[in-house]
């Protein structure tokens, strides 16, 4: 028989690579995050919390898989946005993969289609429930169905593209190798917004809020952790030497970043933290992610410190100040992903060392895809464009989460009432995350 398993541009062990960096990656928000905002939060919003998580991972396929993937990663409609358009056909789904207006950057990729569609999902999806972190114990469940697929549409997409999908942040140089900027500094910039719009939890929750379970916090944590070896090693789209290191260097990087700030707990309070240390553990993964492969392990290192002292001083300084404590960032998403996804994205233009090949190059492209920062003979030209990079997500993320926002609570409330407030999962879903204990604790 003249049959065969795929065409000759596909490499088996490439493609298992990608759907196995992809799932990795849906682990930290199915279970990861789940359980981890499910264990963080007090006791009566356990249910709600988590559910928030799950059900924004459906909403978010649902609109990728219609028009959104087309829009972050498709052919150029705007020198931001790509053209909607589902990605739903059997000949698209198995065709080569290509990003039409990055493939100049790249060599051909050899998967399909339908790799990278999910591929790209699992991250889309992550970056909107890295934001609910920022307004758990009070966002109207309704509203948050409504904005999860709208904010994906209307904002991710426009980063997605500018920076991934070959867009005029690409086009000008500006790097983000797995999301620093695209995920964690918008999810940071606009969780931040939106926890202002939406108002505080009830103030007898803002004084106390202790951790329903630390050990189903911890179980989440892990799944982070390793989860992100798909995240930043899936990102090369190869299975390649880069994405070795970009593991390497997201492990040991989050490994300083949590010693560094359990230290910065010790010196401050007296007693090292475990919650510091889960914060430590989340700083580092999204300070190295926007470096990953392209700084080595000193960078990588030096990533780590920058990652458990900038957002530490953010989370336990900053936040506190009076003028900040205006808005109540539940889970600090403000300072664990937008200033530590900041500082990583600033890094790259610092400590990036030009021998990190990405892709390897031949004869007159040689030596082949790579970054250099301040410390490798840059004069500081990649660091201002990673300003000029950040920039734009901040200001673009918090105008449009503003608006957006403010358009659904033309429709439905963004925040409970109190009553609803004071009960918690039970009076929205009707379930309880335990059959035991104190009511609200």
């Amino acid at each position: 028989m003249a049959i065969v398993p795929s065409p000759d541009w596909l490499n088996s062990g490439n493609n298992a690579w990608q759907l196995a960096a992809a799932t990795f990656v849906g682990l930290q928000s199915i279970p990861g995050l789940t359980i981890l905002y499910g264990g963080i939060v007090k006791k009566k919003w356990a249910i709600n919390s988590a559910f928030m998580s799950i059900y924004a991972f459906a909403s978010v396929l649902v609109v990728w898989i219609l028009f959104d993937y087309n829009m972050a990663f498709g052919p150029k409609w705007l020198p931001f946005l790509g053209q909607p358009g589902p990605a739903t056909g059997a000949t698209f789904s198995l065709s080569q993969a290509v990003i039409p207006e990055a493939a100049g950057g790249m060599p051909p990729l050899t998967f399909p289609m339908a790799t990278l569609i999910f591929f790209q999902f699992v991250f889309a999806a992550i970056t909107v429930i890295i934001l609910a972190g920022s307004v758990l114990g009070r966002m109207n469940f309704t509203a948050w169905m409504i904005f999860c697929p709208v904010w994906m549409t209307l904002v991710y997409t426009v980063g997605a593209f500018s920076i991934w999908g070959g867009g005029w942040l690409s086009v000008l140089g500006v790097q983000d190798f797995s999301g620093g900027y695209v995920i964690h500094l918008a999810a940071g910039t606009s969780g931040f917004v939106a926890a202002w719009v939406i108002g505080p939890r009830l103030q007898a929750d803002r004084d106390h809020f202790p951790p329903n379970s630390l050990l189903i916090t911890l179980a989440g944590a892990g799944i982070l952790w390793l989860g992100w070896n798909g995240f930043n090693g899936g990102d090369p789209y190869f299975a390649n030497a880069d994405a070795g290191a970009a593991v390497l260097n997201t492990n040991t990087a989050t490994a300083v970043a949590l010693l560094v700030w359990t230290l910065m707990d010790k010196i401050a309070y007296g007693k090292p933290s475990v919650l510091g240390a889960v914060n430590g553990m989340i700083a580092g993964l999204v300070a190295i992610t926007p470096g990953a492969g392209f700084v080595d392990g000193w960078g990588a290192i030096m990533i780590g410190v920058v990652a458990g002292i900038i957002p530490w001083l953010a989370m336990n300084k900053l936040q506190k100040t009076r003028f900040m404590m205006k808005v109540d960032d539940t889970l600090s998403v403000f300072s664990t992903h937008g200033v530590a996804g900041l500082c990583g994205g600033l890094m790259v233009g610092i400590v990036s060392n030009p021998l990190m090949l990405e892709y390897i190059g031949t004869e007159k492209d040689a030596p082949g895809v790579k970054v250099a920062g301040l410390l490798y003979g840059d004069t500081g030209s990649q660091l201002l464009l990673q300003l000029e990079g950040a920039a734009f997500i901040i200001v673009f993320n918090a105008i449009m989460t503003f608006i957006i926002l403010k358009v659904i609570g033309l429709i439905v409330p963004l925040r409970m009432d109190d009553a609803t407030l004071k009960v918690g999962d039970d009076a929205v879903h009707g379930e309880t995350a335990y059959a035991i204990g104190t009511e609200g604790e």
